[in-house]
């Protein structure tokens, strides 16, 4: 378990450390001989920062205050690495049938899994009221399904709720902005609230409110007005029925990650201070508390290392070709205004370059104009055979490969400090071979179906 005493309070790593970490990191992937023809990049997760920020998001809520913090699988699909926030006593939020079973192998109890999707089938239903799995509700067709399911099964170990859309608007990135007037989320608060109080009195077994506005490109105080309008939700659901029927606030992600330098803002402590701020009746222990973070818990753990395979100048801008774009960077590539990242240039032997900067483009592999992990960069000159390290990947980066021009995924390998402070090596997750992707591929041949 990640301690929560007094002495282990806000133990964040300074932007020098962060930085020291990831020279140790190239140096070590250079070392090791994890870069090769056949391997030219990987993703490294640092150990000792993920469980600093696992360890100050436990002590920004205390024991005494009754919270589950879940990892978000879909932010690292990395089996070992999610059996380490098992063993940190998070809890799991899964968003699909394949996120649910990779959460059971990583070692999660059932009770600290919490299923949240918005496409559930009968199955999943199912399989989560019979392993007594928690789950979040997205709609009232989807609620009508539950009726029918909880009356097959009968009593069931699950906290159910509802996720309610408090339609706040969108925050700076429209795809990432999930409390828009029209969001695909949830049950809309301003269309349905008295709908949403009645379902709740017509069933006692529905003792959760789930609120998700998004995390990336949503302001603190954005978030947390969402939330206190849950708040106030759940206190009128409450008052409805007589008695606390609503015993858990789902409060889903809300923390952004700074990608602009190596400084660790917000923090778990801002983000408990919007709370407090907008909604103090969240912490006054007649609510139980959910978080879902992902990104903000992974993100500055992470590091993509990739080597450069050619450099040239085309009207008069010069131009590296690295193996690191579409394929681990998919949605820098394609909405490079939303999700920009920091480059930094190590030499051959892992030596980080500080030469004076000229203006550069980062091409990825990709067989596309596009493909371009930065573009017009001031960066020390590169060259050929050069290590490109792009920071603060440890969230999705590693989780959401694409797998255009058949990239395959790169190896994944870990770093951190064994009980005598030495900083030990480990491989999480194998690169993917070519004899795999061509048995991905499809079948030797078109396979006859019957008639």
């Amino acid at each position: 378990m990640i301690e929560t005493t007094s002495a282990a309070r806000h133990v964040l790593p300074s932007s020098e450390t962060l930085l020291r970490r990831r020279a140790e990191v190239v140096a070590g992937v250079v070392r090791h001989g994890f870069i090769d023809d056949a391997q030219p990049l990987c993703g490294v997760i640092d150990l000792d920062t993920l469980d600093e920020l696992m360890r100050d998001l436990a002590v920004t809520y205390p024991p005494e205050m009754p919270a589950l913090h879940t990892i978000a699988a879909k932010a690292i699909t990395l089996r070992p690495v999610l059996a380490r926030f098992a063993r940190a006593g998070f809890g799991c939020e899964v968003a699909s049938p394949g996120e649910l079973e990779l959460a059971l192998a990583a070692g999660f109890p059932v009770e600290r899994i919490v299923l949240d999707s918005p496409a559930k089938t009968t199955s999943d239903l199912a399989r989560a009221v019979e392993l007594g799995i928690s789950f979040n509700i997205d709609n009232f067709e989807e609620l009508a399904r539950v009726d029918d399911v909880l009356a097959r099964v009968g009593a069931t170990r699950s906290i159910i709720g509802i996720r309610v859309n408090p339609q706040t608007g969108a925050g700076a990135i429209g795809a990432m902005s999930t409390a828009t007037t029209t969001s695909k989320f949830g049950i809309g608060l301003a269309d349905d609230r008295a709908h949403i109080i009645d379902a709740f009195a017509a069933r006692p077994w529905l003792t959760q409110l789930h609120v998700h506005s998004g995390s990336q490109g949503v302001r603190l105080e954005h978030a947390a007005h969402g939330v206190r309008l849950i708040v106030d939700l759940a206190d009128a659901i409450n008052a409805r029925v007589g008695r606390r029927q609503i015993e858990r606030i789902d409060m889903g992600g809300g923390l952004p990650v700074n990608f602009e330098s190596d400084d660790i803002t917000p923090t778990f402590a801002d983000h408990r201070a919007a709370l407090q701020q907008a909604a103090p009746g969240l912490f006054d222990g007649t609510y139980g508390l959910v978080t879902e973070f992902g990104r903000a818990l992974t993100a500055k753990a992470g590091t993509v290392v990739a080597r450069v395979e050619y450099t040239k100048v085309t009207g008069g801008r010069s131009i590296a070709i690295a193996h690191a774009g579409v394929q681990v960077a998919t949605r820098t590539i394609f909405a490079p205004g939303a999700w920009p990242l920091r480059i930094d240039v190590y030499d051959p032997t892992g030596r980080r370059r500080v030469a004076q900067p000229c203006v550069q483009d980062v091409a990825g592999p990709a067989c596309f104009t596009g493909d371009l992990l930065a573009t017009g960069r001031e960066l020390p000159r590169i060259r050929p055979g050069d290590l490109v390290a792009v920071p603060e990947t440890g969230g999705y980066y590693f989780s959401t490969h694409f797998s255009y021009n058949a990239l395959p995924r790169p190896a994944v390998y870990t770093i951190g400090s064994d009980a005598h402070g030495h900083r030990r090596w480990s491989l999480a997750r194998r690169a993917q071979s070519i004899d795999q992707i061509v048995a991905e591929a499809g079948e030797p041949a078109l396979v006859p179906l019957p008639a």
